[in-house]
């Protein structure tokens, strides 16, 4: 069995990094012990890193039992974040597999129109938006928030960009096998596209729960709020009370870590496999 080198190099860049991570973990370390102090010990310094009087259970009754409503900001983030994740996947990757796989006139050359649209920021269609939800009587609603959030320019191009890798001797096989064009994307094209599919929910999931722009000019009644716009009217309520603020916060990022920690290694493979194929 040959005998592994010792790289020097690999091992200080290791190293290198580790301690870079560590710094950046810092601010996050900081908030899980301010959110279990109690108030007056938050700002104090040099920081008591491990805090000597705990108020864990008290800051975190008050963030969901308390005044503000976390608890329903939690649950319409939750709602909207799976439903548009799930409508994202569906119709995202019915167009990336017409886009690729079906031959019609024109194919080419609209793909490259709806490319162009990705250069438009997403700031210049809020009136345009505002606008439609009113006339379809939709805004302040959360099936507005759905509508206008349930398909992507992005992710139909990074799906399609995965799925030109796939064969086309999948098609024709299904196609003889008498298989229509749905048939042959639901039974064949997504099973083969799992990877790709993790990456693109996983970080729509993120965005919608991260959003702040969106909620704030569509949605006016408060029990209808996301995770953002609630931390707002957390720091407007507890002004000064930055133990019970870093509980919210800490309790509004907990979903997002744990996607993080789990699924970071399909999101980079996604990604990867998404932008070399075809």
């Amino acid at each position: 069995m040959p005998v592994r080198k010792f790289d020097l190099t690999k091992w200080l860049l290791t190293i290198l990094l580790g301690a870079f991570s560590v710094l950046f973990l810092v601010p996050l370390i900081w908030m899980i012990s301010a959110a279990s102090k109690f108030e007056k010990d938050v700002m104090e310094f040099p920081i008591r890193w491990i805090p000597t009087d705990w108020n864990f259970i008290g800051n975190f009754q008050e963030v969901w039992l308390g005044k503000v409503p976390f608890y329903l900001f939690y649950f319409n983030s939750l709602k909207l974040a799976l439903i548009m994740t799930a409508c994202t996947i569906f119709f995202s990757s019915m167009a990336a597999f017409a886009f690729t796989k079906l031959r019609f006139k024109g194919r080419d050359l609209a793909f490259g129109v709806l490319l162009t649209f990705m250069v438009i920021p997403e700031q210049a269609t809020l009136v345009p938006r505002y606008l439609l939800m009113k006339w379809l009587h939709m805004y302040n609603t959360h099936e507005g928030m759905v509508l206008m959030g349930m398909f992507s320019i992005y992710f139909t191009f990074l799906l399609r960009q995965f799925m030109m890798g796939i064969h086309s001797d999948f098609i024709e096989a299904a196609r003889i096998d008498g298989a229509g064009y749905f048939k042959t994307y639901w039974s064949i094209i997504l099973p083969l596209c799992k990877p790709i599919l993790a990456t693109v929910g996983i970080i729509k999931f993120i965005w919608t729960w991260n959003d702040y722009q969106t909620p704030l000019i569509f949605l006016i009644n408060k029990s209808l709020y996301t995770i953002p716009l609630g931390m707002q009217m957390f720091k407007d309520e507890f002004a000064d009370n930055y133990a019970v603020i870093m509980m919210a916060s800490l309790s509004a990022i907990l979903p997002l870590l744990i996607i993080f920690v789990v699924l970071q290694k399909q999101v980079i493979n996604g990604i990867a496999l998404g932008g070399v194929k075809g």
